[in-house]
């Protein structure tokens, strides 16, 4: 609220979307009709969900809030431009393609927040961001929000913060009240191993992670088979679809989601309280928002690990990273 950049550390699931949310309705004159907020996301269910929570906040100021992303029309997001946004959650090429088109102005922004700021810096959208700034208001101020801040970050944030704020939440939150286990398998043991876990553990609504599209359907398909209910998401379906998948999962229509990495960044479902990751990640900062999904909002959550011979290197390394500790389940456990 005072107007100094910020770079915020923090869990996921502590309350990041409404500690930006709240400051930047504030600072908005809804009687000016033009944006002056642009929170970033970098996935589109993020965008739709921020974007949900902003309007819920706003309920009673008379704020416009739009959400825009790719893979929805062009056309009607330039026709919605035409009346008052105050303030606008987006992805980057979306927006930037807007600014483009010279259809949204952004000269008087004077807030942008960035959420999953790592993922947001990642080769990939970094160069977009950077031309967004170009089309903001000069006394601009920049918000990066993130539960990770690798190297990308802090070269960003030396050039274009202006003496931020640094909040660091992260050392006494990183993986607290989540239990994490693993147990060593054999390739061909993991979905035996998976249903012995369904069989076993009370799951009130579990996310289970493969490292590729194709393992996704795979396994899926397999747990199906088993007879349990199983939805499956990721980046490689339509939009439409995962849109459909993620609002019936939230709302309790299946009890486990099958999903690539696409689904770990900033997405809030209350009601999972377990993660398994079905194939380990392969970098710390990827295990960090995976087993961040269980535990949101201090509920107490679980994360299983199938660790095979090749993931050993990896576990101890990312184990070191974080300064975590999983307790090993031995074969006689299972």
């Amino acid at each position: 609220l005072t107007g100094r950049d910020i770079l915020a550390r923090a869990k996921n699931g502590t309350g990041k979307t409404a500690a930006f949310s709240i400051p930047a309705l504030e600072k908005i004159d809804p009687t000016r009709n033009v944006i002056q907020v642009v929170i970033l996301v970098p996935t589109r269910e993020l965008a739709l969900q921020t974007s949900q929570v902003c309007k819920e906040l706003a309920k009673h100021m008379n704020i416009q809030i739009m959400a825009t992303t790719g893979g929805t029309s062009l056309k009607d997001d330039i026709m919605r431009l035409y009346q008052p946004v105050h303030l606008l959650v987006a992805t980057p090429g979306r927006v930037l393609d807007l600014a483009n088109k010279g259809v949204c102005n952004l000269r008087e922004c004077n807030m942008l927040c960035m959420d999953e700021a790592d993922k947001l810096l990642s080769p990939e959208f970094q160069p977009l961001v950077e031309r967004l700034i170009g089309y903001l208001a000069p006394t601009r101020q920049i918000l990066l929000y993130s539960a990770t801040f690798p190297v990308t970050v802090k070269s960003f944030k030396d050039r274009w913060l202006n003496k931020p704020y640094v909040i660091n939440l992260m050392d006494e939150l990183t993986l607290k009240g989540i239990t994490q286990y693993y147990a060593f398998v054999e390739e061909r043991q993991k979905v035996h191993c998976l249903n012995t876990l369904f069989s076993k553990l009370q799951i009130n609504q579990s996310i289970i992670f493969c490292n590729s599209v194709n393992r996704v359907e795979l396994l899926a398909k397999k747990i199906t088979e088993l007879g349990y209910s199983c939805f499956y998401i990721h980046a490689k379906m339509l939009q439409s679809h995962r849109n459909r998948v993620f609002h019936d999962f939230r709302n309790g229509a299946c009890r486990n989601l099958v999903s690539s990495d696409l689904f770990t960044r900033g997405i809030d479902i209350q009601a999972v309280n377990v993660v398994i990751n079905f194939d380990f990640p392969k970098t710390s900062e990827t295990y960090l928002h995976r087993v961040g999904r269980s535990g949101r909002f201090g509920h107490l959550g679980l994360a299983i690990n199938l660790i095979t011979y090749n993931d050993r290197f990896n576990l101890y390394r990312i184990e070191q990273e974080l300064g975590t500790e999983n307790k090993a389940h031995s074969s006689s456990d299972r």
